[in-house]
């Protein structure tokens, strides 16, 4: 998993809870990186699992509740970060269909050694977008938590449901988004 990740995820938890906080987690969490985290390394995904497990006992939130939040202050990060993923996207819902074939494929481009979640898409109608995220590692809060952030950042309002399809390892999701106002 890129660095970036490990990078942001102390970064909210300095901003949100507290820079001794980190500290704390980081220490409780026998990590093979001992958080010296670079945005443009790799490290195995399951020290930010642990990160977000020590974070969890500490604060009382849930772990998926952390991911969720996690996701929602990544977003805007990533948008400020690569503003060429942006280009082209004037909705969420056209960002959002954007991702595996526009944004994903750039991503390899730049982090050719990156392992992504796949997202299949389908807009039923203006108003709702189907997406169904697979991966075999367990981000599906992480992926609710952007693509709230996506939503925020468009300015839309838009209600998302989720449905676990998740089978033989491989976390699987369904995100149903319907917009509660519709776009002129």
């Amino acid at each position: 998993m890129k660095g970036i990740f490990f990078c942001e995820f102390l970064e909210m938890v300095e901003d949100t809870f507290s820079p001794a906080l980190a500290d704390a987690i980081i220490a409780d969490s026998a990590l093979a990186a001992d958080g010296a985290y670079t945005a443009g390394g790799l490290y195995d995904y399951r020290e930010l699992l642990r990160l977000v497990d020590r974070l969890s006992a500490q604060t009382g939130i849930g772990d998926e509740e952390l991911m969720v939040r996690f996701g929602n202050h990544l977003f805007p990060v990533l948008a400020d970060r690569y503003p060429e993923f942006f280009r082209g996207g004037a909705t969420a819902f056209q960002f959002l269909s954007a991702i595996e074939d526009h944004i994903h494929a750039e991503v390899l481009k730049i982090y050719p050694d990156s392992e992504m979640a796949t997202f299949e898409t389908r807009q039923s109608d203006p108003a709702t977008l189907l997406m169904t995220y697979s991966s075999r590692r367990p981000f599906g809060a992480l992926a609710l938590g952007l693509m709230q952030g996506c939503c925020r950042y468009f300015g839309e309002d838009v209600e998302i449901e989720q449905e676990d399809l998740s089978a033989g390892g491989v976390t699987r999701l369904r995100f149903t988004l319907q917009r509660r106002d519709p776009l002129d």
